[in-house]
């Protein structure tokens, strides 16, 4: 009867405890499309020469973003950037801390996450001043899926 007891008040317990609707983000995932408004104006972004991942761990993110001919030919693309993030509920902020072209350093972007299956969808405002950035951008990514299931890392010497 005590088992019992226990039983249903941990069900209790557990059936009122609210569950986050922003599943983790954390792991690498892969642009698939990209989408700006600005002036009225919205312009898809042509990535079949492009390839870019980000990365999110429990407070940075990282982005890579590059041609796929290895800078050889007139498609040749780089750029880089990272930081620090806070993530409440789906209001996602990015501070970036670095980037290839530096005078996005030290701007904060707030976007708002949402999912679809297993696409994770960026939405907001790219603004800065200074350079004349203010644009409405929607970046859609998949998460790219693990090859190596268990990693160990070896030890120091």
């Amino acid at each position: 009867m005590k088992n019992l007891i226990y039983l249903i008040t941990l069900l209790t317990i557990s059936s009122c405890i609210q569950k986050s609707k922003v599943p983790n983000i954390q792991g690498t995932w892969e642009l698939i499309s990209a989408e700006s408004v600005e002036n009225d104006s919205s312009k898809m972004m042509d990535l079949s020469n492009r390839r870019m991942i980000k990365i999110f761990s429990q407070q940075h993110f990282a982005f890579f973003n590059h041609d796929v001919h290895n800078g050889k030919d007139s498609t040749t693309y780089y750029a880089s950037g990272g930081g620090t993030y806070l993530l409440k509920g789906d209001e996602y902020t990015e501070k970036l801390e670095y980037c290839s072209y530096r005078p996005w350093e030290g701007n904060d972007f707030t976007f708002r996450l949402y999912f679809e299956g297993d696409t994770l969808i960026q939405i907001g405002k790219e603004e800065i001043a200074d350079l004349g950035v203010d644009r409405l951008i929607i970046e859609k990514y998949k998460r790219i899926e693990r090859k190596v299931k268990n990693i160990h890392a070896l030890p120091l010497m």
